[in-house]
């Protein structure tokens, strides 16, 4: 049993308990993983430092894009290539939000109401281009909890000031207020593309499409970055995430998990908040996207097919110097002498590591 408060202790309290809610088969491996990620149960690996000697045994991650532990590393790749990629122009945040009608739906089509979010987002977006004469870019990134681990399916989108017009030139857009574009005209336009979507996959409830017309839906969009590396800065927070970090979690017990959140009904004041361990795991399972759903999606001159083929002439047109990519590596210094490297020289399986390296490394000392 682990010692640590964090998702994976609130799985594991749960036992086979977790097999009776309910969960699709996608989701309770999901679980399963984060449970066993650095643990024996997915084996290991031995290294050793090739200057100081010092031995260290690591458990294996599991890897799921969902798991609290396995995002640091991927997160860090991608915001490397995205610094590739940007432009001297503004960069505006924009999020939009699905209203709560939309939950239930959610929770049992929701591939349909995220696919729905990704292309009328787009949509939306297009649609002040086009009346400019430009083809825009964009990076949504999906996140569908709330602080509370409540459904808030939304949006995270950087949108760059400008687009690329019939001849290949980049034209920047002057805005009035320092803002992209009327908040009011987005969000009605949103809720229009919203339920053509809906629609254009057949969806026929009209007692629900009635009341989502009845709503104002939101939109909400900030200032312009302070800089290219502004918008890095807020990609590394926002890009990779998963609904509860273990570090908001303060205590988990046979009865109940107690974690951190911010209430942003009243200014984001911090609170603590306590569930039992199946109503926390639940939420959390909530959250867990259809297999192989694409949650980080790219638009216009920031799509893939344009990037390739596009991207580099138009920064060269901008003056723009394009950082070497580092080539990726998995060797690593070592946390000790900080000089040499750690190389490794034994894995292991379920069983657990060698009882000859437990003992090493516990009387093993650093002597740089």
């Amino acid at each position: 049993m682990r010692t640590t408060a964090e998702v994976a202790t609130a799985i594991e309290l749960l036992g086979d308990e977790v097999e009776e809610m309910g969960f699709p088969i996608p989701v309770l491996k999901t679980l399963r993983a984060i449970k066993n990620c650095r643990t024996a149960t997915l084996g290991g690996h031995v290294d050793a430092c090739t200057s100081c000697g010092i031995i260290q045994v690591s458990y294996n991650s599991c890897r799921n894009r969902h798991c609290p532990k396995c995002q640091g590393h991927k997160r860090a790749q991608w915001i490397a290539k995205r610094e590739a990629e940007l432009l001297p122009v503004a960069y505006f945040h924009v999020v939009f939000t699905l209203p709560d009608e939309l939950n239930t739906l959610a929770l049992h089509q929701p591939k349909m109401v995220y696919d729905s979010l990704f292309e009328s987002a787009w949509q939306t977006l297009q649609t002040f281009g086009v009346s400019k004469k430009l083809q825009l870019g964009m990076i949504c990134i999906l996140h569908t909890w709330g602080q509370n681990l409540s459904l808030h399916p939304h949006l995270h989108c950087i949108v760059p000031g400008g687009g690329v017009d019939a001849n290949g030139h980049f034209q920047k857009i002057h805005t009035s207020n320092n803002f992209l574009f009327p908040v009011k005209g987005m969000s009605k336009i949103f809720r229009a593309k919203y339920v053509a979507n809906l629609r254009k996959r057949n969806y026929k409830n009209n007692v629900l499409i009635e009341s989502l017309f009845q709503k104002n839906w939101v939109v909400y969009t900030k200032r312009p970055f302070g800089s290219p590396s502004s918008v890095i800065e807020y990609l590394g927070r926002y890009t990779h995430k998963v609904a509860i970090g273990n570090s908001r979690i303060k205590k988990v017990d046979k009865d109940r998990v107690t974690f951190d959140y911010k209430d942003y009904k009243q200014q984001a004041i911090k609170k603590e908040m306590q569930l039992s361990v199946r109503e926390f795991v639940r939420r959390f399972a909530m959250h867990i996207l259809p297999y192989r759903f694409v949650r980080i999606r790219h638009y216009g001159f920031l799509s893939s097919t344009w990037k390739r083929k596009k991207l580099k002439a138009l920064q060269k047109k901008l003056g723009v110097l394009i950082p070497t990519l580092k080539t990726e590596t998995r060797l690593h210094k070592c946390f000790c002498c900080k000089t040499g490297i750690m190389v490794t020289i034994e894995v292991f399986g379920i069983r657990g590591p060698p009882k000859k390296y437990l003992s090493v490394t516990k009387t093993i000392a650093c002597e740089k």
